[in-house]
């Protein structure tokens, strides 16, 4: 089990889901450089769970390839509902992932 930050947590659905257990199933795929994941508002569930993607060099990737790779390594209520493709994941001074970046950029 993988412990962030209590404030970081998405709640969706009344399921607890740990961005950093995502951004490892994520950064699991071949063609994914970085990642990170944070939770959206969603009228339905409270909170759906999102991720900003960096692809590696000359790669491309959609939510369908990242979800079938990550649908055998997470629960259904963990993938991505939403995904942002960009060239280079923004990472805090000492090299945390930048969730208020992450957010700004899915919005």
């Amino acid at each position: 089990m993988l412990l962030g930050r209590g404030s970081l947590v998405i709640n969706t659905g009344g399921e607890k889901v740990y961005p950093e257990e995502v951004e490892v199933a994520l950064k699991d795929h071949p063609d994914v450089h970085d990642a990170v994941v944070v939770g959206l508002p969603d009228e339905r569930f409270g909170q759906r769970v999102a991720a900003v993607v960096a692809p590696r060099p000359g790669a491309t990737i959609t939510l369908e390839d990242l979800t079938g790779h990550c649908r055998g390594r997470l629960a259904g209520y963990k993938l991505p509902r939403q995904i942002k493709v960009v060239d280079e994941v923004r990472r805090t001074a000492v090299g945390k992932s930048d969730y208020t970046w992450a957010r700004s950029v899915l919005a």
